[in-house]
């Protein structure tokens, strides 16, 4: 046999003992240490571990539809916690993960999924953008596009004899990619239109592999979905998804619930009235900060529909959480929909929509200080969160002075997850102009 033949044998074996080694032994491995600490779960089985279960779950579950009423969407988005995992991991709660690294998919070189000190350097580049002065002359930018956008509803409404239906998703994520295109790059929604709906493409592609099995190396081979991942990852940057996407999903919700519970709509529009002025009225920074009934009111937002529904670390070295040993390398899933709804962690009414509770703040809003995980917590927090924020209380002050609004009958209320939380059918609504 000639050296070519030998080399050629030595790399088969090597790749043959890698592949036993992460499909076979390491799966089982862990499987046994978690289950001798008293961490159930389904039996590992190879080359797909648990995705046929997941997928099963979730397939139950992908044609419910919710009553308007009900926050529990956790049996279509979530099933698998709920049912197999939750029992036996959520005493790890409120642990500190040491050397936690990205969560596992597309974009790597972005800030949210980069690790270590590929992401230290990325921090460095865009902290400065996101500091408060900067986001007090952005609030400028983000009522502007706004105002652009709720004039083009007062045109519809003047066409309709003063009420009209409003696809309100969609009409947001224009807005959010308009805010978020002058903001950080200095231009519009329409000069960049092809990026934003190269990301939805984009967004698609990785959750349409979220739950399949990777076969390492196949994501390099030139496969026409590859090869379109990789076009479109090139032209979508954290910007677009952190500014635009959850900021989107997060006023989409707001509106939602605001229309399903009257009473609040008042109360929100009474203290918008009295702390920003009437119809013709710009909110400023200054007058956002006094709006304490509508910062609760998003704060239970996030909590019942935060944008994304679960987050995922990686151990960088062997710890210990709530005393289960986790070894190095395995993937932690935090299911933020799940720990929302726990009524060991926010009391016997986690179910039900209170923004009361976070009348102390959202540090005292539940058992544990760090239990709202919306924007994420410690060090890998989202940066764009106080962005994220002024733009929702802006955009939703300007609804309430403008606007009276109520559900369309043809909405259907079934949240689903494409990486983030959107309602499936889109948010329909009534509105009716506020102008005398």
């Amino acid at each position: 046999m000639g050296i070519f033949a030998w080399t050629v044998a030595a790399v088969l074996a090597s790749w043959a003992f890698n592949a036993v080694v992460h499909l076979v032994w390491r799966p089982r491995a862990i499987t046994r240490r978690l289950r001798a600490q008293g961490v159930a779960g389904p039996d590992y089985r190879f080359f797909s571990g648990s995705l046929g279960e997941i997928k099963r779950l979730r397939g139950d579950g992908s044609g419910l539809q919710l009553d308007v009423s009900s926050h529990d969407f956790l049996p279509i988005v979530q099933p698998h916690f709920r049912r197999i995992f939750w029992g036996t991991a959520k005493h790890m709660l409120g642990q500190r993960v040491h050397g936690k690294t990205g969560t596992v998919g597309q974009n790597e070189n972005g800030l949210v999924l980069t690790d270590s000190e590929e992401w230290k350097r990325h921090l460095k580049v865009v902290h400065p953008a996101f500091n408060m002065d900067k986001l007090k002359m952005m609030t400028v930018t983000m009522s502007d596009c706004a105002q652009s956008m709720m004039s083009e509803w007062d045109l519809e409404l003047g066409t309709k004899g003063g009420i009209v239906e409003i696809e309100l998703s969609r009409r947001f994520e224009e807005l959010t990619a308009d805010v978020i295109s002058h903001t950080a790059f200095g231009s519009s929604y329409k000069q960049g239109k092809q990026v934003f709906l190269a990301q939805r493409e984009l967004q698609f592609l990785a959750f349409s592999t979220f739950l399949s099995v990777q076969i390492p190396g196949f994501s390099y081979l030139l496969t026409k979905k590859n090869v379109k991942t990789w076009s479109l990852d090139k032209k979508c940057k954290t910007f677009f998804f952190a500014g635009h996407d959850t900021t989107s999903h997060l006023l989409t919700w707001t509106m939602f619930l605001l229309s399903a519970r009257p009473e609040w709509q008042e109360r929100l529009r009474e203290e918008v009235e009295t702390a920003c002025g009437g119809t013709d009225e710009v909110p400023t920074r200054d007058m956002l900060n006094k709006l304490k009934l509508l910062h609760m009111f998003l704060l239970e937002t996030l909590r019942l529909y935060s944008p994304v529904s679960l987050i995922q670390r990686k151990a960088g070295t062997n710890l210990e959480l709530g005393g289960i040993k986790v070894p190095k390398g395995a993937i932690l899933t935090i299911p933020i929909a799940t720990i929302h709804r726990d009524k060991e962690v926010w009391g016997p009414d986690a179910d039900e929509f209170r923004p009361e509770r976070f009348e102390k703040g959202a540090s005292r809003a539940a058992k544990h200080p760090n239990a709202l995980l919306s924007f994420s917590s410690g060090p890998r927090s989202c940066i764009g969160q106080n962005f994220a924020m002024i733009e929702a209380k802006t955009v939703v002050a300007m609804i309430l002075q403008r606007f009276s609004f109520e559900l369309s009958p043809k909405y259907v209320h079934a949240p689903t997850d494409v990486i983030t939380l959107c309602p499936k059918y889109g948010l329909p609504m009534i509105f009716k102009s506020l102008k005398v």
